[in-house]
């Protein structure tokens, strides 16, 4: 299948464990092969043109950010999702920020205005008493720790397992 959808994340490995079951179950992304993550855009360039300009700009906006540490203990919602708070949230909304500026683009098309709620989604329109459940169980378990030390520039489809990862993209490398 060919990749039709672009994006560009930071994965948080650590939450795996503690989320990785309750995706699987209640996040349409976690079946199409996207692992937990906090996005710093969506849509991004169409994979078609993603060439060694669109890399190397992406590669320096990284590169300028340096690295830094997350945690994520506190659940929240939007209406149709439940989400993990990544804190502090500043490094990523600066992130977004910086590939917005470079690439004249905002986050899911500029749906939310110009907002930025950086966010690691444990369910999204899935049943409601499921993303409850999720919630409770998330919340009551210890905090999530991360050191964030680069993103990844993903492409696939809305078909399952399609999502695979084009480019890493070290911070603090410049």
């Amino acid at each position: 299948m060919q990749s039709t959808l672009s994006a560009v994340v930071v994965p948080v490995p650590e939450a795996e464990p503690r989320v990785g079951a309750l995706r699987a179950e209640l996040d349409p992304s976690a079946a199409l092969g996207v692992p937990a993550h906090v996005t710093i855009m969506f849509p991004f360039v169409p994979p078609a043109r993603i060439d060694d300009g669109v890399l190397a700009a992406l590669g320096e906006v990284f590169a300028a950010a340096p690295v830094f540490e997350a945690g994520f203990s506190t659940v929240s919602w939007f209406e149709d999702a439940v989400w993990w708070a990544p804190e502090p949230a500043a490094p990523f909304v600066a992130l977004t920020h910086a590939v917005s500026a470079r690439f004249g683009m905002k986050p899911y098309e500029g749906v939310h205005g110009d907002d930025v709620v950086p966010h690691l989604t444990i369910g999204h329109r899935a049943p409601l008493d499921r993303m409850r459940a999720a919630e409770t169980e998330v919340a009551s378990g210890s905090p999530v720790r991360t050191t964030v030390r680069s993103a990844l520039l993903m492409t696939g489809s809305r078909t399952a397992a399609s999502w695979t990862t084009l480019a890493e993209l070290p911070l603090g490398a410049g």
